[in-house]
């Protein structure tokens, strides 16, 4: 682990985004069920496993500090172009970021997407993730993107 204990409590936000792209298919399925498949409410299953995610991301990753997270939201959004974009907002006031519980949260709820969609297609892609901006800390980062 890195040894924060020189460094000042801070707040700090951290967002990160995944993406998937489904095929027009299964879009298109979850557009006309309202966005539930067999197993249940897709986005909402998500969201609560991105959240629990997040708030255990020191046991997922090592060397990850234990966090008591403050907030953490997550936002899904099934685009026209069949792009689901999954935003993790996570936010701390302690020694050190939330960019890697932001980052495991939007992992995590973008793979139980492709799990609650992956009887309708295995064509599900997970396009990305990365992080979008942080704030708080010795520097604060906006992706160029």
């Amino acid at each position: 682990m890195v040894d924060v204990s020189g460094k000042t409590v801070t707040r700090r936000t951290a967002i990160a985004q995944a993406t998937l792209v489904l095929p027009p298919a299964v879009a298109d399925a979850l557009r006309d069920s309202g966005g539930a498949t067999k197993k249940g409410p897709v986005f909402d299953t998500a969201i609560i496993a991105g959240v629990m995610a997040a708030k255990k991301t020191h046991e997922l990753i090592p060397f990850c500090h234990p966090l008591g997270l403050e907030d953490c939201k997550i936002s899904i959004q099934l685009a026209e172009d069949d792009h689901v974009l999954i935003r993790c907002e996570a936010t701390v006031s302690h020694k050190t970021g939330v960019e890697m519980e932001a980052l495991t949260g939007a992992s995590v709820a973008a793979l139980t997407v492709y799990d609650m969609c992956k009887a309708l297609s295995h064509d599900i892609v997970i396009r990305e993730t990365r992080l979008i901006e942080k704030h708080g800390g010795k520097s604060d980062y906006r992706s160029a993107k």
